[in-house]
């Protein structure tokens, strides 16, 4: 089963299984990793903020003018930066590696 890396703000890294075809979102849920996530993928909020490792960005499908829009709410915003609610697992991504930023925007609350 493909993995993800999951780099805390401390440099802690945790590999998590991440099934092909769910979002890294519910992954990350899922195996206990500290993304909120509060819109549940509805690209209504940026809790669910990673930085991608520069060696994996090029791989994944680019992001959408609505992620694009939300990532601008975004602390500790990046180039590589990415809304995980909206990366879908594949076997090619077995080994993606993302970091936490030091803090989210909750625009919900």
């Amino acid at each position: 089963m493909p993995k993800i890396t999951f780099v805390d703000p401390a440099g802690v890294h945790r590999d998590i299984e991440a099934p092909a075809g769910k979002s890294v979102a519910e992954i990350a849920q899922e195996g206990g990793i500290d993304i909120e996530g509060a819109c549940e993928g509805g690209l209504a909020c940026s809790t669910c903020h990673v930085i991608v490792d520069p060696n994996w960005y090029d791989r994944l499908n680019p992001p959408t003018e609505e992620e694009e829009d939300m990532l601008d709410l975004a602390f500790d915003l990046n180039r590589t930066s990415r809304l995980c609610c909206q990366i879908t697992m594949t076997e090619e991504l077995d080994g993606l590696v993302l970091k936490l930023p030091n803090e989210t925007r909750n625009l919900l609350r």
